[in-house]
């Protein structure tokens, strides 16, 4: 094998490889930062997004949300994701605590297991601790 012609070989083998890594690309599944204390800001309303075809059959829609990065809230933006087997994806989401929000991330959970509302609160005499308190008169009895 001469020279001239090893040499065009591994041109074209270093070409071909560049070529097939150059549709190879990571992105994070998120910015890698949940703040975890309570923020006093609330969350603005989500954006709408264009949902854009999805780059495999079977790729599950992951949509954006309002992030918090210690001073204010910032937008990430949806993407598409490999569906993972026996999971389903919890969506990211803001959740009332106190006077403020706290964060929760989203997340693959497996099946089985999906988010469900917490149980309201109740008082001793189980009473809906987050009903309105009813109107009562000067001397504590309930005006209907």
């Amino acid at each position: 094998m001469n020279t001239s012609r090893s040499t065009r070989i591994a041109l074209i083998a270093a070409a071909v490889s560049s070529l097939t890594l150059a549709g190879c690309a990571v992105a994070p599944a998120s910015n890698g930062y949940v703040y975890y204390e309570p923020v006093m800001v609330a969350p603005p309303p989500p954006r709408v997004e264009v949902i854009t075809v999805a780059p495999y059959p079977g790729y599950v829609w992951i949509g954006g949300y309002w992030g918090w990065n210690g001073r204010a809230h910032h937008w990430v933006p949806g993407r598409w994701e490999a569906p993972r087997p026996g999971h389903y994806w919890e969506p990211h989401r803001w959740e009332p605590q106190g006077k403020g929000w706290r964060e929760r991330p989203g997340q693959w959970a497996p099946r089985g297991k999906e988010w469900r509302e917490p149980p309201r609160p109740r008082d001793p005499h189980g009473k809906d601790v987050r009903e309105p308190p009813r109107p009562r008169d000067p001397h504590g009895k309930d005006v209907r």
